[in-house]
């Protein structure tokens, strides 16, 4: 059957069309994007702008008229962190669904965990023993731990790039003073949560996924999207640790033009280099592998889990 997964992010639209069925992998077969930011579209009481949620209802509109172009069958429409933490998110949800018909599925941020961790567990297999999945959204960082396909442990931090970014790197190049102070800060809330994880053993494998540490790896010298999702890609600390200073000091048309970064995620990737590395190391991780399949993948197996589920017998 072909699906539709609708995710509503801090930084993207993104309709994801797949081609799915009950013990069978995903395959991809079309993908449109748009790019609203919706993190960074908050007034100065949270909520999200009146222009913000127009945005958002053309977006969405338009994204349902390329499904049902593309022939998609079973639509997933979700939202994260920017609609969640929104002071409007009631407000905004009733627009989206009186003007476009969709009904967002808020994901909290311990179901964003679990569902990446998902992911990343189909992806790696069985073999890989236990994992730590990280990864770091628009709105929130997600962290997660376990051996089977639900984590032991999950958490969500309000650590995203994009959020970070509009409330405390205004500059560009940002100030040093407002590097120091988000430093400080990111690795004050990720340290809440390190001992929930460090008393369980420690992780076979870890795993980031997510734009960010995609850009990060390709930056230390990973392959690129040339490659195929099916190259190892992978992340050393040391590396991460020698990018940080370089680009914090760089303004965004400079790192726009570095390799694998796009030019809508530039202004964002100091905020979640920084982030990166208080996590890494925080968590001790010398070196990470990122996985090309997160979120999205995640709702889609989840999904097809519950068709299988509800199949008849024989």
């Amino acid at each position: 059957m072909r699906l539709g997964v609708l995710d509503v992010g801090s930084n993207t639209v993104h309709l994801l069309v797949v081609d799915a069925h009950p013990g069978a992998r995903p395959l991809p077969a079309y993908s449109h994007k748009a790019e609203l930011r919706l993190a960074e579209l908050l007034d100065d009481d949270g909520a999200i702008s009146p222009h913000g949620i127009e945005r958002l209802v053309a977006t969405v509109r338009e994204a349902m008229e390329v499904a049902e172009d593309k022939g998609v069958e079973d639509l997933l429409p979700f939202a994260t962190s920017a609609v969640r933490d929104a002071a409007n998110a009631d407000l905004v949800l009733r627009r989206v669904a009186d003007e476009t018909g969709v009904v967002l599925r808020v994901l909290s941020g311990e179901d964003e965990a679990r569902l990446t961790f998902l992911a990343a567990r189909r992806w790696f297999g069985w073999s890989a023993g236990r994992l730590l999945v990280v990864d770091i959204g628009g709105g929130s960082l997600e962290i997660a731990y376990g051996i089977d396909e639900e984590p032991d442990t999950a958490a969500s931090l309000p650590l995203g790039a994009g959020r970070l970014t509009a409330a405390r790197l205004p500059g560009d190049p940002p100030d040093p003073a407002d590097v120091r102070a988000l430093r400080r800060h990111v690795r004050h809330e990720i340290a809440k949560v390190v001992g929930d994880f460090s008393r369980l053993a420690p992780p076979d494998r870890v795993v980031a996924t997510s734009k960010t540490f995609k850009q990060l790896a390709r930056l230390a010298g990973s392959p690129g999207n040339g490659e195929g999702m099916y190259t190892q890609r992978e992340l050393d600390r040391a590396a991460l640790e020698e990018w940080v200073p370089k680009l914090v000091a760089m303004p965004t048309a400079e790192r726009a033009r570095l390799p694998g970064v796009s030019e809508g995620r530039a202004r964002q990737l100091p905020a979640g280099a920084l982030v990166a590395e208080g996590a890494m190391d925080l968590f001790g991780v010398e070196r990470l592998e990122v996985c090309p399949w997160a979120l999205r993948e995640g709702v889609i197996l989840r999904r097809l889990d519950t068709l299988a589920a509800a199949a008849p017998a024989g």
